[in-house]
């Protein structure tokens, strides 16, 4: 089993962060906030260890907010930051300097290449909306990538694991970050714009795909690769005009054969199957795969081909694993694999997954 990711807010991200204040600030506690720290840690899971750490991490800095974020951003000088060591920084930020947004959102700056402050950033998005976001504006222009992704993800409508900030999932305010960024020279921001423009599109498919028309019109170096990826969710669902946008023609396309290695799938093993598809018009032929159980339904990407005409046949194989993960157990019990061609179910096959 994978290690629980709670696990990685441990005595040693701690130690590391308690060397950086303490280099930081000749009278900071360091033992004091050690043990205040590992006090109970190893009772709560993530995100309680996190705040817990920051609450620590206030109660040894008891100096007004704005000496105590000077503090923290010399903390990122001095040590090797990471996410885990610096989460509870970017926490303390978020709780500790909300009432403060340029120092607050001025450390968040500093501490993002090293923790990200995506979810930091969001109390300040609800408190201070368009002053916010006109900083946020700014980051979009730094030559420093982690602060342009930053503007992206900190923004997202559905960041995950991200506080809701209901104005951001209205249609329009910050748009003018993603015409920024679309094009940015770095791969990690782009992702972050695709990701950005994937949860707009759940509630204003409209909107997104009216956005990512506008940017193929535009041009740029990697829009195509932006545009997959954003669109990804209305293609998981069958939008037609999402398939059409990536070139597919909705609903077109047969399956010939469907064969499973077995109908029988231990838990921690892995289901083999091959999918024989005949193509019903030229162009794109998108291929998806859905897992269903009673009460689930998990749909993952299968290929994609490009089709010279009708009647073009392609064979794709794929390897699912049931191998256990932190996030998601697999109970046995009968399973349907569906076959999605272009946005529709083309094929169905039943298995049992079972107890090894």
């Amino acid at each position: 089993m994978p290690q629980p990711l709670k696990d990685m807010i441990n005595a040693e991200s701690i130690s590391v962060l308690a060397d950086g204040l303490a280099a930081a600030w000749a009278p900071f506690p360091r033992a004091a906030f050690t043990a205040r720290a590992l006090a109970g840690l190893d009772g709560l899971e993530l995100k309680d260890r996190v705040r817990h750490v920051a609450a620590a991490l206030h109660d040894a800095l008891p100096l007004p907010y704005p000496q105590a974020a000077e503090v923290v951003r010399e903390c990122a000088s001095r040590v090797a930051l990471d996410m885990w060591s610096g989460w509870p920084a970017t926490d303390h930020t978020a709780v500790q300097g909300l009432d403060h947004l340029e120092a607050g959102m001025g450390t968040l700056a500093v501490l993002t290449p090293y923790a990200t402050g995506e979810f930091a950033v969001r109390p300040y998005l609800e408190r201070y909306r368009d002053d916010a976001l006109k900083i946020m504006y700014g980051w979009a222009e730094s030559p420093e990538e982690h602060l342009r992704r930053l503007a992206s993800e900190g923004s997202r409508p559905r960041l995950p694991w991200g506080g809701r900030v209901r104005w951001l999932m209205a249609p329009g305010p910050t748009l003018p970050l993603l015409d920024r960024l679309r094009d940015d020279p770095s791969e990690y921001v782009r992702r972050s714009v695709a990701n950005h423009v994937n949860d707009l599109a759940k509630d204003h498919p409209e909107v997104a795909l009216e956005l990512l028309a506008r940017w193929r019109s535009d041009g740029g170096s990697h829009v195509e690769k932006v545009l997959r990826h954003a669109v990804r969710g209305l293609l998981r669902s069958g939008h037609p005009e999402a398939l059409a946008l990536v070139g597919a023609t909705p609903g077109s396309g047969a399956v010939d054969v469907l064969a499973l290695e077995s109908d029988t799938v231990a838990v921690g093993g892995s289901l083999a199957f091959a999918v024989t598809v005949t193509a019903g018009a030229p162009g794109a032929v998108l291929l998806k795969y859905a897992i269903r159980r009673t009460g689930s339904r998990r749909v993952f990407h299968l290929g994609r081909r490009e089709a010279a005409g009708p009647g073009t046949t392609f064979t794709v194989r794929k390897s699912h694993s049931f191998r256990p993960v932190t996030t998601r157990d697999e109970p046995p019990g009968a399973r349907e694999l569906d076959v999605i061609v272009n946005g529709r179910v083309a094929a169905s096959a039943t298995f049992t997954l079972v107890r090894s």
